[in-house]
């Protein structure tokens, strides 16, 4: 989930070691390049508060980072559930028919025979491909690969796609 500025890319879900570093569960692919994002931004109670992380790196197969002024495992329990964000002007500029799976969100699909499948709800990377889950009438989903995904249209917030509304 995020808002018009700023972007979910992960979550502090663990204590790592006695310093007061923290583990995190990244949404970024690869999941290392949440440390390419500084800085981080939570929501406290209905306010946005921004952390500095002095150091981070991959760790077996977690990330675990560091956070400006944290010093001690009691400190960084705080943060334990936290959910970290960006802002989305931090992401790199895509080239024209790229698209961040953010942006596909809420998108309305159409098929071929203009039926309205329903709306992008999430994506999936099934290691071969990745897909769109549709929510409508019932659920689909629609491999993001030609030959099914036909045209994301931005303007009209609309998903052409070549599928069968009753698969």
């Amino acid at each position: 989930m995020s808002d018009n500025k700023r972007l979910l890319v992960g979550q502090i879900n663990g204590l790592f070691g006695v310093q007061g570093w923290v583990k995190i569960f990244s949404h970024t692919h690869p999941r290392k390049n949440i440390l390419s994002y500084q800085p981080w931004h939570v929501n406290v109670d209905g306010n946005w508060q921004t952390l500095e992380i002095i150091q981070g790196r991959v760790q077996g197969k977690t990330i675990v980072a560091q956070i400006k002024d944290v010093f001690d495992k009691e400190q960084s329990r705080a943060y334990i559930g936290t959910d970290l964000y960006i802002e989305k002007s931090q992401l790199p500029q895509l080239k024209p028919g790229e698209y961040y799976w953010d942006d596909l969100i809420g998108l309305e699909v159409i098929n071929k025979a203009q039926i309205v499948l329903g709306k992008v709800s999430n994506l999936v990377d099934t290691g071969s491909n990745n897909v769109l889950v549709v929510n409508g009438e019932k659920e689909h989903w629609v491999p993001y690969i030609s030959p099914f995904l036909i045209k994301v249209d931005m303007i009209n917030q609309t998903i052409l796609v070549d599928w069968d509304e009753n698969f």
